[in-house]
């Protein structure tokens, strides 16, 4: 059994499974953190296109 904590204590694949999580959330984190920063703007700007877009009268449409 002494063995057994010995050689799980010595082992370290674990520890780079945990690196990569955290470095997964961290990068997941940011990504969320950018899209909070810009939702507004980028709803502001679409209500704009969508106004102009719909103002825009075709000729020769019905």
């Amino acid at each position: 059994m002494i063995n057994f904590i010995k050689n799980f204590s010595a082992d370290e694949d674990g520890a780079v499974t945990v690196d990569w999580v955290v470095l997964t959330a961290a990068v997941v984190g940011l990504g969320v953190a950018g899209v909070a920063t810009v939702k507004t703007s980028v709803e502001t700007l679409a209500t704009k296109i969508e106004t102009g877009v719909g103002a825009t009268v075709v000729a020769g449409a019905p």
